[in-house]
């Protein structure tokens, strides 16, 4: 009877009625939901599109007739093909000020996110000039900053492709704090992981200072610039007149200042060497130094070494046919090529491994070391300490550069700069005293007293506190004819045997054998372990 009853009041019409309400309005509810989610992934839609379009197809069109990539299209280029992964793709600025309230880009003016590069992880930021002409914004920073962050957790190199025109004046302080925070954490992965930084359009005002932070800063000719000020500030301080070029182009900074390290061609022609230099540098200070695949031979002579250095000692040679000559494929990527050019700097293999070169280069003011030059191979020699990097140094150098100008614009604080940064270095290091080691010009190039683990001399090396002509003049002032006394000094001093016999040279070695050697001393010092004294930093003479 319980179940008979049951059923006819599940028969009921009230209870029908009921459920059939109930029914509807779920079926109702249903489709309400799966309407709402279609328009939700339709907007989603609609803001990608937007936001891969950044200031819209006319920008990125005046972009290209400048000769310019856009910040999507430079990520393109630079990354392994689909592995960019973007972050923040839909943030937008909160200025609502000026009315920019009605003026807003999904991802504001700035793409970020990380790739592969040759296969390995990087982060990278690029700059949308289309937006705002890439101003730096809060959110902007805010961006940057996130991948800075990720970056030094990970382990992994930060790319900035700058084209910025600085902070976003409708923003006011709150841009000025976001350039401040980039700064903050530029400092706190400097020697953690490598910065590089490419300029590939304006950068001016704030924005420079963290290129200049970075470890390498690349632009692209004829179309980035680089100033604190601009010219039309610059004519109402000053009352000069100066172009953009002039004032802060790629051949004022390469060649001038110092402060890029090297200009390239074109967008897509900067972006592929970087694709390249990345390929020398490792991910962190905490990785391995690269290795790559090598089938140039390693442990045969080089007998084009033998015929380098010029048989007359005042005669000029190119130090580059040295590196090339000891580089595996003569693949080298040179550091400021153009600037304080009587010093080489930059990166190539042996037997697949990084290496950093250091040389003199006597076709250029005899290989002599100035201010400039001191400081280009400091910086250097700090990067490459910094990374696990091994120095291989070429000496070939008469002395620090004589003048008042080098004088009085401290050449005496600048030398000390290479000087303490070989001495405080503790990666392997490896010196071959091609020709000249004079005064102390021969103990700031990485000289045995410096902690050199592995320091060689050609036959044709000569280490001495001066050349034969300044020592005599000295040594025998007063006396007639000094010039018969030059022959007996150079016989004395004009060759490697008194440094050799003191055991400041490990070896005097035949010139075709070197590159075997200082391949089978990268292999042995692989292993080393050396540290400085416990401090917090040292104080160098900046």
């Amino acid at each position: 009877m319980a179940l008979c009853g049951s059923v006819m009041w599940f028969r009921s019409p009230m209870f029908q009625l009921k459920y059939l309400f109930q029914n509807h309005y779920n079926l109702s509810s249903s489709y309400s939901t799966a309407a709402h989610t279609l328009r939700v992934q339709q907007q989603i839609k609609d803001k990608r599109k937007q936001a891969l379009l950044g200031g819209g197809q006319k920008r990125i069109d005046a972009q290209h007739r400048k000769g310019k990539l856009s910040a999507r299209e430079r990520i393109q280029v630079l990354c392994d093909h689909g592995s960019f992964v973007e972050y923040d793709m839909f943030v937008e600025h909160t200025c609502s000020d000026f009315g920019m309230d009605k003026k807003k880009y999904p991802g504001d003016s700035v793409i970020t996110g990380h790739g592969l590069i040759n296969g390995r992880p990087a982060y990278i930021f690029s700059q949308d000039f289309t937006v705002f002409g890439g101003s730096l914004s809060s959110i902007h920073a805010k961006k940057i900053c996130k991948i800075m962050d990720q970056a030094i957790l990970v382990g992994a190199p930060v790319i900035g492709l700058n084209d910025s025109g600085g902070a976003r004046i409708q923003e006011g302080v709150d841009s000025l704090a976001g350039y401040a925070d980039i700064f903050q954490r530029n400092v706190l992965a400097s020697g953690v992981i490598p910065q590089i930084s490419l300029i590939m359009g304006p950068c001016a005002g704030g924005a420079v200072y963290s290129p200049a932070i970075t470890d390498f800063t690349f632009m692209v000719q004829d179309t980035s610039y680089l100033f604190i000020t601009g010219p039309d500030v610059v004519k109402s301080v000053t009352n000069e007149d100066v172009s953009q070029e002039e004032l802060g182009g790629a051949k004022t900074h390469t060649t001038i200042s110092g402060v890029a390290h090297n200009a390239f061609h074109n967008d897509v022609d900067a972006l592929l060497q970087l694709r390249d230099f990345m390929g020398f540098l490792p991910l962190s200070n905490k990785d391995v130094t690269p290795i790559r695949m090598c089938d140039d031979p390693c442990d045969v002579d080089v007998p084009a070494l033998d015929t380098i250095v010029p048989q007359e000692r005042t005669s000029a040679y190119d130090m580059l046919d040295v590196v090339h000559s000891l580089v595996d494929e003569r693949d080298f990527f040179e550091i400021m090529p153009k600037y304080a050019k009587n010093l080489l700097v930059g990166f190539g293999r042996m037997n697949g491994r990084t290496v950093g070169i250091v040389g003199n280069q006597p076709k250029n003011a005899a290989g002599c070391l100035d201010i400039n030059a001191s400081v280009k191979g400091a910086r250097f020699v700090r990067f490459c300490d910094a990374f696990n990097i091994p120095l291989i140094t070429l000496v070939d150098v008469p002395g620090f550069l004589p003048g008042t100008s080098q004088e009085h614009n401290g050449i005496i604080r600048h030398g000390a700069k290479l000087l303490y940064a070989f001495a405080e270095a503790t990666v392997p290091k490896i010196t071959v005293i091609t020709r000249k080691g004079y005064g102390g010009a021969y103990d700031v190039m990485s000289s045995k007293h410096l902690r050199g683990d592995v320091n060689y001399a050609w036959p044709s090396a000569e280490v001495a506190v001066m050349g034969a002509k300044g020592a005599i003049t000295i040594l025998y002032r007063g006396k007639p004819d000094v010039s018969k006394y030059e022959e007996e000094y150079v016989e004395k001093f004009g060759n490697p045997f008194p440094a050799a016999v003191r055991g400041f040279v490990d070896d005097i070695i035949e010139p075709r054998t070197t590159r075997w050697r200082i391949c089978q001393d990268l292999d042995l010092l692989a292993s080393k372990s050396l540290t400085n004294p416990p401090k917090k930093h040292g104080n160098i003479p900046l």
